[in-house]
């Protein structure tokens, strides 16, 4: 008998077209988002899933994201943290490396980790989001089955739901402009109410933008926003239309702007033809 195992057989990658299929069957706002911006962008991060370092400015994100996480859901359990347990936290998502690592210059680490505390500092202290209030939800996936408007499934995450307002956080190096926040973020603002409102049954009380504002000073800036409108919804509805129609025909094209600056994928961008 060979006690020899066999070696199961390699799996499969799957190919362009079964990954554009695959991609049609759920929408984010974040996918949305970035194909309105740029077709080929939206191409090479979610179709061939170009791999690019982290960045400075999005490991602090995600580490003040991660805190105020563990802040919330101690507040949902109603044994909220103290100061120095959110400080710990911080550490803890700080050193945390799983999703890559930066590459720092020398001295911008400590710089960076510093000011991202600063930040969850002066968010919890304001008491933004009072530690005795307990929250309806925190970092909850939900999804809305859209099929009823011939579109698929709608998929997101709320960071945080209270008193049936919905709120997100965002991290920033300049002050946002409150006469453009509420354009510029209804993408994610109408998704989010579509799917607060397809799981609850309810209408939501409002939306609310946390800035957290990397300055010298931190500074928190909140945007009140009202409920979702029908021509909201009705504008969203016919963006993901838009979408869909653009994964099927495969034109994943450029759109050259000021946003082309800041974009991980110029050198692939530059060959494409």
């Amino acid at each position: 008998m060979n006690a020899t195992a066999e070696a199961p057989p390699p799996v499969r990658e799957p190919n362009v077209n079964e990954i554009i299929e695959a991609l049609q069957r759920t929408v984010s706002a974040s996918r949305l988002s970035l194909f309105l911006q740029c077709r080929l962008k939206w191409f090479f991060r979610y179709v061939l899933k170009l791999s690019k370092p982290k960045t400075p400015s999005l490991h602090l994100g995600n580490s003040v994201h991660s805190v105020l996480k563990s802040w919330n859901k101690a507040r949902w359990l109603q044994k909220p943290l103290t100061l120095k347990q959110a400080h710990d936290a911080y550490t803890a998502a700080w050193a945390d490396t799983s999703e890559g690592s930066v590459k720092w210059e020398p001295g911008e680490e400590e710089d960076e980790k510093t000011t991202g505390w600063r930040l969850v500092d002066t968010y919890l202290r304001e008491s933004h989001v009072p530690a005795e209030v307990k929250p309806d939800a925190v970092e909850v996936p939900v999804e809305a089955d859209l099929h009823q408007h011939g579109l698929p499934r709608l998929i997101g995450v709320l960071d945080l739901v209270q008193q049936r307002q919905i709120i997100d956080y965002k991290t920033a190096a300049t002050t946002p402009n409150t006469d453009k926040i509420a354009h510029s973020h209804e993408i994610q603002t109408t998704s989010y109410s579509i799917l607060y409102r397809h799981n609850t049954g309810q209408q939501e009380n409002g939306i609310q933008l946390h800035h957290l504002v990397k300055l010298k000073n931190p500074k928190v800036v909140i945007t009140h926003l009202p409920p979702m409108s029908q021509q909201q919804e009705t504008r969203l509805l016919r963006q993901m239309e838009a979408y869909i129609t653009g994964l099927q025909l495969e034109r994943f094209v450029p759109s050259p702007g000021m946003h082309c600056a800041s974009c991980e994928f110029q050198n692939e961008c530059r060959k494409w033809h």
